[in-house]
């Protein structure tokens, strides 16, 4: 990108003006898998359900903003393995709260508590309480409310203090700044910083969940969370959910869970339908991608993992499946976008960088 800049110069008593050019770094995004275990199994290392969005130019490597989607457990290892450490975000993001998508902040917010209680504290992006058909609630305040008692009631927090007294008294909740709305059937902004803003959509999974959309100069990505159709299980026309689809509606990027159809009720995994049916097929989220106008697909908390046997409790009918096996899906239901079939730490930069 150039910025035009008009100059004035003073030559032989005259002012002359004149106009050049300056060179500004292109802007530019990176959207990475921080974790891609599906649910509260686990296999094989994986770490839990994740997303980190950065965003800058070419000068900062696209790290100006850093912002963190779901923080299940693992995520403060594969930040560090792309260099990011917690005293870096800018903000994090919970679509709900699931323990494979929260279990991993409380070490992020100790860490960042250690190191960095000097601020600027973390805003925490979520749904204001939400309560279940069940009559439970389900409270992302409360978890951020009380996300340092492990530390507290171990007494770490104290003997922390002892040692620096520059750590706040109160323990990792001093750190952050809890930023609650209440979903909506309507896309509305959430967070703000500079030229990039957050919006968020009610989705259905559990009581509060939302989805996420992210958009700036370089490129939008779209976070579903584990959104499925508002119609719970068959008839319906899509496992997908419609307010989803409505958000991503131009997105360059969808990064969105997924249940391959191995894992169907009728094909013997044991798994039951209520589970299945509350994730997005990978068929229909390749059509749904398709339909919005995507340029990517990013599968990810998929079920079941590539190379598992099983899935938690659950078999793997015919065997572990491959990454081929997940891209058949995407490709017969007509998405021509390009799908990336998730791994921990695959990474999108847009635009793509250039070989030198």
């Amino acid at each position: 990108m150039q910025r035009y800049v008009l100059a004035m110069l003073l030559v032989g008593g005259v002012w002359l003006t004149g106009a050049y050019f300056t060179a500004r770094a292109a802007p530019c995004l990176m959207v990475t898998l921080t974790g891609t275990q599906s649910g509260p199994a686990i296999f094989d290392g994986i770490a839990g359900a994740g997303t980190l969005v950065r965003y800058g130019d070419d000068s900062n490597e696209c790290g100006a903003l850093k912002l963190q989607f779901d923080a299940g457990r693992g995520t403060i290892l594969r930040l560090s393995q792309v260099g990011v450490v917690p005293g870096q975000l800018n903000a994090t993001f919970f679509t709900h709260m699931h323990s494979d998508h929260t279990e991993g902040f409380a070490e992020i917010a100790q860490l960042r508590w250690n190191f960095n209680s000097a601020g600027p504290k973390l805003d925490v992006v979520c749904s204001e309480d939400a309560i279940s058909t069940l009559g439970f609630t389900l409270s992302c305040k409360k978890l951020v409310m009380h996300i340092g008692d492990l530390f507290i009631q171990s007494g770490e927090i104290a003997q922390r203090i002892s040692e620096d007294e520059q750590r706040l008294p109160g323990g990792p909740v001093d750190i952050l700044n809890i930023v609650t709305f209440q979903p909506t059937n309507e896309q509305q902004i959430v967070w703000t910083s500079g030229e990039v803003r957050v919006s968020a959509i009610r989705s259905t999974h559990i009581a509060g969940h939302a989805s996420y959309r992210v958009d700036t100069p370089a490129g939008s990505v779209v976070i579903g969370g584990d959104a499925s159709n508002d119609t719970l299980e068959p008839p319906r026309l899509t496992s997908t959910s419609d307010q989803v689809e409505k958000l991503a509606k131009g997105a360059d990027v969808i990064v969105h869970s997924t249940m391959h159809p191995a894992m169907a009720p009728d094909k013997g995994s044991g798994m039951p339908p209520p589970v299945y049916y509350r994730q997005a097929a990978t068929a229909d989220l390749g059509a749904m991608a398709q339909r919005a106008g995507a340029r990517y697909l990013m599968l990810t908390h998929m079920a079941p993992p590539l190379g598992a046997q099983r899935h938690g409790p659950y078999k793997v009918p015919g065997g572990p499946l491959t990454d081929a096996d997940y891209r058949k899906v995407v490709e017969a239901s007509g998405f021509t976008g390009i799908t990336i079939v998730g791994t921990d730490l695959a990474t999108i930069r847009l635009p793509a960088k250039q070989a030198q």
